[in-house]
């Protein structure tokens, strides 16, 4: 629901990184033409990580990284009830709702202009929004359940028992060790539990799966340890120099893990865990530097906007995104989606198609920022 926004204990900075992370969803996730993109603004193809491929982990390393604050007031003394537990339910059942639901408007908005009709059986299950409300609620049931030295060994297990059966269990038909799309574990454990219809466009592979969320939950982990940490922090340049330091480890710690487990985003190997998590303490320590300890929340504030937002941004570009496909400027075979259309004469037609691409992309991060900035001075926040 919106609601007012209230300040309390938080850090702008990380407010500024979620701006980050979800302007940059954005622009990879709505150029003019997937036929013109530059490399940076694509997933690797499987194996390897563009910039691209930092954008999902950035939002699980945010999201645990709230947590220390959003539970700073349960102490051994002052145990979370009943209620804190559901509420936790509460939240990832929503997440997980409201990727259904965008799963949902593609098929209904297929049905109302394209008269395809609605087939549930082929309906996908999982997605982004899916998976960030299943990892928050295991990462957020363990964190009130466990201690930090157990915390810290069940992300070991999480990560090395991920490892070992993806390289040890043999799938049939595969063999043991197999990371083919169509070979890898994950696969095969998906394809049981949710049955092939239901993944990535019915196919044998879901980067999205199930299985593949278990090591997620470490990414949220890795976040609620930075959090945690910082908010025992003074502000000051060294505790930014400190972030760098863990960042720069993790990240060769990921290549090196990458020799024997590769670095693939969409199968969420333990590689890439690390990885990605070094990239976000570097682009966080960042953020803390210029807005925390330099206080330039000026140059931050127009991330702000969209950092405080950031599930609201989400769900609504991604449905308008999908109005823009499925509708036609004109009628008959040869019309054009309106997407297509105002890519063609609004941007390519003076920008060239690569280019106008790009500037189509901007285009919607300028227009949602402003339909952010005015929810922003009502004081409206999407909360869950």
């Amino acid at each position: 629901m919106l609601k007012d926004y209230t300040p309390s204990q938080r850090l702008v900075s990380l407010d500024v990184f979620r701006g980050i992370a979800i302007a940059f969803m954005i622009l990879v996730n709505n150029p003019g033409s997937w036929d013109y993109i530059y490399p940076p603004l694509k997933h690797a193809e499987w194996h390897g990580c563009t910039p691209t491929d930092l954008v999902f982990p950035f939002f699980l390393f945010i999201v645990g990284a709230a947590i220390p604050f959003s539970f700073a007031k349960y102490t051994p003394e002052n145990r979370p009830t009943r209620q804190v537990y559901l509420r936790i339910i509460r939240r990832g059942l929503i997440l997980f709702g409201l990727g259904l639901m965008l799963t949902l408007s593609t098929m209904f908005l297929d049905l109302l202009f394209k008269e395809i009709p609605l087939d549930f059986s082929k309906m996908r299950i999982m997605g982004v929004l899916q998976r960030i409300g299943l990892a928050y609620v295991i990462a957020a049931f363990a964190v009130l359940k466990l201690s930090q030295r157990n915390l810290w060994i069940f992300s070991g297990i999480l990560l090395i028992g991920y490892w070992l059966t993806m390289q040890l269990i043999p799938v049939p038909g595969y063999g043991a060790g197999n990371l083919t799309a169509e070979g890898n574990l994950g696969a095969y454990i998906d394809s049981i539990l949710l049955t092939k219809p239901h993944l990535y466009k019915g196919g044998s592979f879901d980067p999205e799966g199930l299985f593949s969320t278990l090591p997620s939950v470490v990414t949220v982990f890795a976040g609620y340890f930075t959090g945690l940490w910082l908010q025992k922090q003074q502000i000051k340049t060294r505790t930014s120099i400190n972030l760098v330091i863990v960042g720069l480890a993790c990240l060769v710690i990921g290549i090196l893990w990458g020799f024997v487990f590769p670095i693939n985003k969409s199968l969420w190997t333990s590689s890439y865990v690390v990885y990605t998590a070094g990239w976000a303490l570097l682009v966080l320590a960042l953020c803390y530097e210029l807005v925390e300890v330099r206080n330039l929340k000026k140059i931050g504030f127009p991330l702000e906007v969209m950092g405080l937002n950031a599930i609201f941004l989400f769900v609504g570009s991604g449905l308008f995104g999908r109005i823009l496909m499925k509708t036609t400027v004109g009628t008959g075979e040869n019309a054009l989606s309106t997407k297509n259309w105002i890519y063609k004469y609004w941007f390519s037609s003076w920008a060239g198609d690569m280019n106008g691409s790009l500037l189509f992309a901007i285009a919607n991060i300028v227009l949602w920022w402003f339909i952010l900035y005015v929810m922003y001075r009502r004081r409206w926040f999407l909360k869950i």
